[in-house]
């Protein structure tokens, strides 16, 4: 019998060598390592800006409230170059800090409205200032400020919003001015293109926010206010601060109730006016509207201008012109001039709604029976600025009532320019009327003659000149003088103690008798004139006789 052997086999076990725990307790080591670096660093965040001028890698910190809280590891341009990409690493336990409302600027030395700011960074080199913001949503990418924001998101005061539709009247930092005081700054602007306004948000500092109320109004304030209008000539001069730099201000028109303060909460959004003048227009909220009709020249009416009734404004000139239509009916042979005017109660009565404004209407409608009419009137000589001034005329004709685009047309009368130009195309008129053309010809006939007369006038005094020059002419004194000395004596022999004079008064006195004694044969000779040669005979007496 045989016996089968069994042959034992050897197996071999592989056993890890204490060799290798060497490296893996040095790769736990690390990795706690690494993960203690990276839990222990700050996170990193992007900076867009842009222009990167005084960034330095590695050099620039970043700070918050003067404390290093970061520093720029890396600066580059974005894929497009439109601006600069700045990396920061934070330092740890600032990740709170990082939220949506958060803002970074670059402080450099900058010479502003208020003074001169970042002289400290002259030897340091400019650093990034950061403000905490109060959002519970984290971020790590901002972009940087052009300028050093106003007021932190947490400072206490009042946040609002202004609309204006003039862009480029504020900047931001301008002052905000209550009295000439400022209570504030110009904290952000933003220009609407669909609506094409510019949107202002302004900061009030604590405690000047209850002095913005519901019936507040806001203004420019340029510093200089020159105003040369129908009402005269006004300069205004404002703060030394708004004379440098403008600025707004505001206030609550005379008149008109204080308001209530508007709160912190509150989402009203206010106007923003050119002067004070239209901002005082613009708290009239209720007013009526009437289209005058005017045949004079509107050259020197512009809106704005006051309408008057006896000195009192009690409106204003909406309009100049207003919706022009030359098609509408009677408007192309007596072509006049629209103009829209508001009439507005609330510079008489303090208290006025719509159920007010409707007594008004009805009340201005009788005045139109009345009489009531609208004029231009010359508010200054020295611009030209006219006014439409309102008042009662005697015998006003029947006037019905009419529209003109939907407006109640406020009846009108020619103004004192129209006056006056009737008067001078009458006067116009009489002149041409007069024979000017005739009375031209014979002054030219006058003048003719004149000339011709003066011709002469000169020929003699030529010749006169010529007979004066002579030398027998001058002898002529010496000669007149010799003969009125002859005529002198002569008419001395004739005086009545002259010898002559006797003998000549004598002889006359002979000639008298003489005269009287042939008186009769005269009158014999008269009678009958043949009595010289025959007798005279008896003169019978005349007998009376019977008209034949």
């Amino acid at each position: 019998m045989s016996e089968t052997g069994t042959t034992a086999q050897r197996r071999k076990h592989r056993h890890i060598s204490p060799v290798w725990l060497i490296p893996l307790i040095a790769l736990m080591i690390g990795g706690w390592m690494l993960y203690h670096t990276l839990a222990s660093r700050g996170p990193e965040i992007t900076l867009i800006m842009n222009n990167a001028e005084g960034i330095d890698a590695g050099n620039t910190m970043i700070k918050a409230r003067n404390v290093d809280v970061g520093e720029v590891t890396s600066v580059s341009l974005s894929e497009d170059t439109s601006h600069a990409v700045i990396k920061a690493r934070m330092n740890p336990g600032t990740g709170r800090l990082l939220n949506d409302d958060t803002r970074f600027w670059v402080v450099k030395p900058r010479i502003g409205r208020e003074g001169i700011s970042g002289l400290n960074t002259v030897l340091s080199g400019a650093y990034i200032q950061l403000q905490p913001g109060n959002s519970d949503q984290e971020q790590d990418s901002f972009e940087m400020l052009e300028q050093p924001p106003v007021a932190p998101p947490d400072a206490k005061g009042l946040r609002l919003h202004l609309t204006s539709a003039a862009a480029g009247s504020l900047n931001v930092g301008d002052p905000v001015l209550f009295q000439g005081f400022t209570v504030g700054r110009v904290e952000n602007l933003e220009f609407d293109t669909e609506d094409r306004v510019v949107h202002y948000q302004l900061f009030i500092q604590e405690p000047y926010e209850d002095l913005v109320t519901t019936n507040t109004r806001f203004w420019l304030a340029s510093g200089i206010n020159f105003d040369l209008n129908s009402e005269g000539f006004s300069l205004g001069l404002g703060s030394l601060e708004s004379l440098v730099s403008g600025g707004v201000t505001f206030g609550v028109p005379e008149d008109i109730p204080p308001g209530e303060p508007i709160g912190a909460n509150s989402d009203m959004v206010f106007s923003l006016y050119s002067d004070e003048e239209n901002a005082l227009q613009g708290s009239f909220s209720h007013y009526l509207r009437y289209v005058v009709m005017i045949d004079d020249t509107v050259r020197g009416l512009s809106r704005g201008a006051p309408v008057e009734y006896r000195g009192v404004r009690i409106g204003t000139v909406d309009t100049v012109p207003y919706r022009i239509d030359l098609l509408q009916e009677n408007q192309v042979e007596g072509f006049r001039i629209p103009v829209l005017i508001r009439i507005e109660p609330q510079r008489l009565q303090a208290q006025v709604n719509e159920a007010s404004i409707k007594e008004w209407r009805a009340r201005i409608k009788a005045m139109f029976d009345n009489g009531l009419r609208a004029s231009l009137k010359t508010g200054n000589l020295f611009t030209g600025a006219l006014f439409v001034d309102t008042n009662f005329v005697d015998n006003p004709p029947e006037q019905k009532l009419t529209e003109y685009n939907g407006v109640t047309v406020f009846p009108s009368e020619p103004g004192s320019f129209a006056q006056i130009e009737q008067k001078v195309t009458g006067l116009l008129d009489k002149l041409n009327n007069l024979p000017v053309e005739s009375s031209l010809n014979r002054l030219d006939a006058t003048l003719a003659s004149s000339e011709s007369l003066l011709n002469e006038l000169n020929d003699t005094a030529s010749s006169l000149n010529e007979v004066l020059d002579d030398e027998s002419t001058r002898g002529l004194p010496s000669d007149v003088q010799r003969t009125l000395r002859s005529i002198e004596q002569t008419l001395s022999s004739y005086s009545s103690e002259a010898p002559a004079y006797g003998e000549l008064t004598s002889t006359l006195r002979s000639l008298e008798q003489l005269m009287r004694s042939l008186q009769p044969a005269a009158r014999t000779i008269s009678e009958k004139p043949n009595s010289l040669i025959f007798n005279r005979g008896e003169i019978q007496d005349p007998q009376p006789r019977a008209r034949q």
